[in-house]
């Protein structure tokens, strides 16, 4: 599960300051204000369907904000690559609707259960062989159908505060005129500026901190129930493996990295039974945050793990603080974080539409990204998952020839 010792040797050889840009910075910042606003919002909306206590809710939180921080600036660090390990957002979707059938202690029975199943099928190395057995177009198909939303969310932004977030989008495109200053000063940081100043003298950025400060979080003992396993354990595991880190590992590639992905899938595993344990839901490899984190794609190869570690300690921070924190995320406007989280992901979803549409599994790569847009779900699995499996069907019948060369490829 850990880099060899050349990896461990090679990375000494480089100073993390050396490497930390402002370009990276700015994408940390920008990794960190979406994964603590969008996704926060829908942890927050399962955990009210759910009627849980405050207690409960503060150390769901810290759970998954602490243990995915301390992961992703460990893994970051010793790989020298992106690990962006944060908690699984339809998961929490599932856990949501799962909570008003079930009780707390058999939901915490779940976690515990799906971790172990994510544990031993990374053990086993299955992952990476069936990883390696479904086409990167078809892959890229699904990730490109999930982050095509952050990209109209850009224009869907204007028709809320129109004034406002009109202001912030202009100011990127000014920003980005200035090829010269963007090596030093990207334009994403200075439209992340500029947002922040109008929130606070527009009056709009609501944040009144009243009760404690630090978390406390809370041990939770499980209860197993046949019911919640059958309805929960596999819909999480797909989430995580099939969904998320399925996302974050396509993105990697993208960007000429080699993810390690049975470890991978070994943390994801060992951060969920340790979130389990804490009233909180499953850990993974968070996909739209590295895809924010290497958004200038293989330009920025090698130096992307600063802006994971950037992001991972401030998710710490962000943990440990969520009593109050929750309250400034909530009155952050959510049309403003669709709008930064979108300009920070115009790269990648560039790169992965390019990567999408190549010369081979054409077909397959459009169902791929057809099914994943039209973001239906079936058997309380989601769209992204079905998109996979529908473009490999696809290109089953229609593109065995491309197929056969990919196994023969393989197999040298």
């Amino acid at each position: 599960m850990l880099p060899d010792n050349n990896s461990i040797s090679n990375f000494t050889k480089q100073s993390f300051f050396k490497d930390l840009t402002s370009k990276q910075i700015s994408s940390g910042i920008i990794a960190w204000l979406f994964g603590v606003t969008g996704p926060l919002l829908i942890v927050l909306q399962a955990a009210e369907q759910g009627n849980l206590n405050q207690p409960t809710i503060i150390s769901w939180i810290f759970s998954i904000y602490v243990v995915g921080g301390l992961l992703s600036v460990a893994l970051s660090f010793l790989y020298r690559q992106p690990m962006a390990v944060a908690f699984s957002i339809p998961g929490a979707i599932l856990v949501g609707t799962a909570l008003s059938n079930h009780r707390f202690e058999e939901i915490i029975g779940v976690y515990l259960i799906t971790g172990l199943l994510i544990l031993v099928l990374g053990l086993s190395g299955i992952v990476n062989k069936m990883m390696s057995l479904v086409p990167m177009p078809i892959v890229m198909g699904m990730v490109s159908g999930v982050l095509l939303p952050f990209g109209l969310n850009i224009l869907f932004s204007l028709t809320e505060n129109s004034l406002l977030n009109g202001i912030i989008l202009l100011s990127f495109f000014i920003f980005s005129m200035f090829s010269s200053i963007n090596r030093f000063f990207p334009p994403i940081l200075g439209t992340l500026l500029l947002a922040f100043i109008l929130l606070t003298f527009s009056g709009l950025l609501e944040w009144e901190p009243s009760g404690p400060i630090i978390a406390v979080p809370s041990f939770y003992m499980p209860a197993f129930s046949w019911s919640s396993i059958g309805e929960l354990v596999i819909p999480l595991t797909v989430t995580v493996i099939a969904i998320q880190n399925a996302q974050g590992i396509a993105i990697m590639k993208d960007s000429g990295y080699r993810p390690p992905i049975n470890a991978m899938t070994n943390w994801s595993g060992i951060g969920s039974l340790v979130n389990g344990f804490f009233g909180a839901h499953s850990a993974c490899i968070a996909g739209p945050m590295t895809a924010i984190l290497t958004s200038d794609g293989k330009e920025g190869k090698g130096k992307h793990y600063t802006a994971s570690i950037v992001m991972g300690a401030m998710w710490i921070v962000f943990g440990l603080l969520a009593p109050v924190m929750i309250g400034l995320v909530q009155g952050i406007p959510s049309s403003v974080i669709y709008l930064l989280g979108g300009l920070a992901m115009l790269g990648v979803l560039n790169s992965s539409l390019k990567a999408t549409f190549t010369s081979k599994f054409q077909m397959g790569a459009l169902f791929s990204f057809i099914i994943t847009v039209a973001d239906l779900t079936f058997l309380g699995i989601g769209a992204p998952f079905w998109g996979m499996v529908g473009g490999i069907l696809i290109s089953l019948m229609m593109e065995r020839r491309d197929f056969k060369y990919l196994i023969r490829e393989q197999a040298s």
